[in-house]
């Protein structure tokens, strides 16, 4: 979990700029802003929250998946190790993204409000909060949390929680599905197991497609979420997307894909790697210790 905090978060903050911010253009526009504007630090905004929180996240995630799918092979087959079919994949992702979300909306929220909060914000007839934008209105991850417990209560903790129950229940499936399907296919015949090319190669190739996929709901989360830091725009999931489609048209779904997408293969390349050689580590400490 962490190798893919620190893999993926720069381009995350563009993503989460070009989907919630304004005045950024393209991709490269954006990246050369935040690094005029704010030097190289201006990518690494509202890391630390993730970073300190993703080993709980990630472990919890694989853990509820893995274990879902040996629940459901005894359930079937009567033996947990037999191999799970794509039904079970199927149902396993599917639990593992609704449980994600529990953990991961906080989060979420902490990190985009770090990395939103130094934007401008430019709206017409509107009363702003007494903060003056463009200046920060958290000095830190903890402090982010207890304003808006405090402020918004654990409803503004868990807002956009919808959004990111439709992004990442779908998404979970992309993620598990692909990953198990293409290592399958580009490990040799006759290994036991597929190699750290092999684990990098297609948990990087299915972060690459999930993260396309989920991309229309990533930008809704991403705006609900951001939304709150000087006003409250947005009074839910379904009047963000209406008010994003009357204000910008479809294309606004596609917000940060290209980014997105090239973000989600070095960030699941070293998830999945991180996951699976942390597993042989262990498993082969417990051999040696219990032999």
């Amino acid at each position: 979990g962490i190798a893919s905090v620190v893999a993926g978060h720069p381009l995350d903050t563009v993503k989460t700029r070009l989907q919630a911010g304004q005045g950024y253009g393209n991709t490269l526009k954006c990246v050369l802003t935040v690094y005029r504007n704010e030097s190289v630090g201006g990518f690494f905004k509202g890391m630390s929250f993730p970073l300190a929180s993703i080993g709980i996240y990630s472990s919890v995630v694989f853990g509820v998946f893995s274990n879902t799918q040996r629940f459901l092979s005894q359930l079937r087959h009567g033996e947990a190790a037999t191999a799970p079919s794509l039904t079970d994949m199927t149902l396993a992702s599917l639990v593992a993204g609704v449980i994600s979300v529990g953990i991961g909306t906080p989060v979420e929220l902490v990190k985009i409000r770090l990395q939103m909060q130094t934007q401008p914000y430019t709206k017409a007839n509107v009363k702003l909060k007494p903060t003056v934008p463009g200046s920060p209105v958290y000095r830190g991850p903890i402090h982010c949390f207890r304003t808006i417990l405090q402020k918004e209560g654990i409803a503004g903790v868990y807002r956009g929680n919808v959004a990111m129950l439709l992004r990442d229940v779908p998404g979970y499936c992309a993620y598990f599905i692909p990953y198990a399907m293409f290592c399958d296919w580009i490990t040799p015949d006759g290994s036991i197991s597929p190699n750290p090319f092999s684990i990098w190669l297609a948990g990087g190739v299915a972060g690459a497609v999930s993260w396309a996929l989920c991309t229309p709901m990533d930008v809704v989360k991403s705006r609900l979420q951001a939304d709150g830091v000087y006003l409250n725009q947005y009074k839910g999931t379904i009047d963000c997307m209406l008010q994003s489609y009357q204000n910008e048209g479809l294309k606004v779904f596609f917000r940060g894909l290209m980014v997105n997408t090239v973000r989600g293969f070095p960030s699941s390349a070293a998830m999945f790697l991180g996951y699976e050689l942390s597993l042989k580590a262990m498993k082969r400490c417990q051999t040696e210790t219990n032999p």
